[in-house]
């Protein structure tokens, strides 16, 4: 089996073994393999948390996609979710159009194979405050369909809080960028952070945090008024990111 170093042994074990298959019938044109996300992390759950991989290709190749597609039924079994493929030229040319995923890549991967192409990335300031903005923008949209698409009922909106505050952790994390500090790794310490950046109050967010991992249980008002108050704080990390100069 692959020896993968520094992961914890529920990650590194079941990752191994997917990354042996894979290698054992295609192996020339991989550029290198990365872990990323929780997996890697203090927030990763054992049993919930998907295991996150980027596989670069030196040129990409459609076979390759063939060959994944089949294992990924068995290896989903053990929590491995299906890799992002990209290749070095993709990657160059996308910083610009996806700052915020590739600055969460740069802070969060450990690579387990071939170069890492992910720590020397740069990004421009201005691309990333633009993708920040539209991001912002399009969630404030997505947090009002997704309250009426509830229809007032507590156990939808709880799962529509759930699964909209993890895809906040990434974007807070490029907020702390463009305030001038590095972006912390854990979820906490990322809204801790937002919090000393931008001096806004992101009570809210650890709460929705909290109601993620079923720490807190709010009753149907008391979720609603947390939902208000998400709602009011995105806006104003909308408008403080509105009058950033950079």
């Amino acid at each position: 089996m692959i020896e993968i170093h520094g992961v914890r042994a529920d990650v590194a074990e079941p990752f191994g073994r997917f990354l042996k298959r894979v290698t054992s019938e295609y192996e020339d044109n991989i550029h290198s393999v990365h872990l990323t996300g929780s997996a890697i992390t203090p927030d990763y759950i054992p049993g919930r948390s998907d295991i996150n991989s980027i596989f670069v290709l030196k040129e990409m190749d459609l076979d390759f996609l063939k060959l994944l597609a089949p294992l990924g039924k068995r290896f989903k079994k053990e929590g491995i979710a299906a890799p992002l493929i990209m290749t070095p030229a993709y990657i160059e040319n996308s910083l610009d159009v996806f700052p915020v995923e590739f600055l969460n890549f740069k802070l969060i991967h450990r690579t387990v194979l071939g170069e890492d192409i992910f720590e020397g990335l740069t990004f421009d300031r201005e691309h990333m405050r633009l993708q920040v903005e539209r991001e912002l923008k399009s969630r404030l949209i997505w947090l009002r369909q997704g309250y009426l698409s509830t229809m007032g009922e507590k156990r939808a909106l709880i799962e529509n809080i759930s699964s909209s505050i993890t895809g906040f952790i990434p974007v807070f994390r490029a907020i702390v960028f463009l305030t001038g500090t590095e972006p912390p790794v854990e979820r906490y310490e990322v809204i801790k952070k937002l919090k000393e950046s931008t001096e806004l109050d992101t009570e809210v967010f650890e709460k929705m945090l909290l109601i993620k991992q079923d720490r807190l249980k709010p009753d149907k008002d008391e979720l609603d008024e947390l939902f208000r108050q998400y709602y009011k704080t995105t806006e104003r990390l909308g408008r403080l990111i509105d009058a950033l100069e950079i």
